[in-house]
């Protein structure tokens, strides 16, 4: 009993080196639960992925071929181990003949795809600016309509995966995220989405999945960052802002039948001045008056079955 009195008495005595000790102890043991949580999840994946391998094929059969072209880059530098930690080893316990290829610079990934060879599937790992230049790329292609009927796979490695929600069911667990996104790719099914071809009177044509966007919301979001010491009210403050500068845009449309397909102009401001950029796909743009095209179902992407049966549910 003299002992435990003491030690209530040493900490009462020295009760700010206490509370930092309880605190650092506090962090690494949620630290370590984290990692082991994140482990378990990989090991849960990598056995539903051995049974893929495990599965045998006939001798004239050839193992499935899967192009990865990868953005280490993304996600501030942390794209290449999280694809070797968490996707990589899937893929080779499923017994896919895997071929990665890794962009060093903005833009490579386009010229890459224009000199990609058939591939079973092709699997994009970063965020929205490489999936962005990755369709874009195999789209400019001349023969983009057999190169468009191969699966797409994306995994969400990126500081922003717009797509991923249209394709998983996600979490708050990263790893969760790109462990489940590489299973869907195992699995094979697919779904078909459309295609936005951007195109202004200069520039070849670039193509989106999520959308173009331009006027005051889109210029918020470029700013919010520069009020980070606003903490919380800094989404608040960069709207407040911009709304003291509201900038007028408008749209004339031509050919509406969406049978065949949609012409939206965008008349933005002029070009000339400063500070004017519209986003493709969260990819920032200087504005020019540009023709968008939609092209109705135009590439397959890899989807979850538990997101598949959820679109199924919500359109019926």
């Amino acid at each position: 009993m003299a002992r435990v009195v003491k030690v209530f008495r040493t900490l009462r005595n020295h009760w700010k080196k206490s509370t930092f000790a309880v605190c650092v102890l506090s962090y690494g043991g949620y630290w370590l639960y984290g990692k082991h949580c994140d482990n378990v999840l990989r090991r849960e994946a990598c056995l539903v992925a051995r049974e893929f391998g495990r599965q045998q094929i006939a001798p004239q059969e050839r193992l499935r071929k899967a192009t990865v072209i990868l953005n280490p880059a993304a996600c501030s530098g942390k794209a290449n181990n999280l694809f070797e930690k968490n996707a990589a080893p899937i893929l080779h316990l499923a017994g896919v003949e895997v071929t990665v290829v890794k962009t060093d610079y903005e833009g490579q990934a386009k010229k890459l795809m224009e000199l990609m060879e058939q591939t079973d599937m092709l699997i994009v790992a970063g965020g929205d600016g490489t999936l962005q230049e990755v369709i874009t790329g195999l789209l400019r292609r001349p023969d983009h309509d057999k190169f468009s009927n191969t699966p797409i796979g994306f995994i969400p490695l990126g500081s922003h995966n717009s797509l991923s929600p249209s394709l998983h069911l996600l979490s708050d667990n990263k790893v969760k995220d790109i462990t489940s996104a590489t299973l869907s790719i195992l699995k094979g099914e697919t779904v078909p989405l459309d295609v936005l071809q951007i195109k202004s009177e200069k520039e070849q044509p670039v193509f989106a999945l999520m959308g173009l966007r331009w006027g005051a919301f889109r210029d918020v979001s470029s700013t919010i960052s520069k009020y980070w010491y606003l903490g919380p009210l800094k989404t608040n403050a960069a709207h407040w802002f911009r709304t003291l500068r509201v900038r007028l845009y408008f749209l004339h449309f031509l050919n509406l039948s969406l049978l065949i397909s949609v012409f939206i102009c965008i008349f933005c401001p002029a070009p000339q001045a400063s500070g004017t950029f519209y986003n493709i796909d969260n990819e920032e743009y200087e504005a020019m008056p540009v023709e968008v095209r939609l092209l109705p179902r135009k590439l397959r992407f890899f989807i979850s079955a538990e997101r598949r049966e959820q679109l199924l549910s919500q359109t019926q």
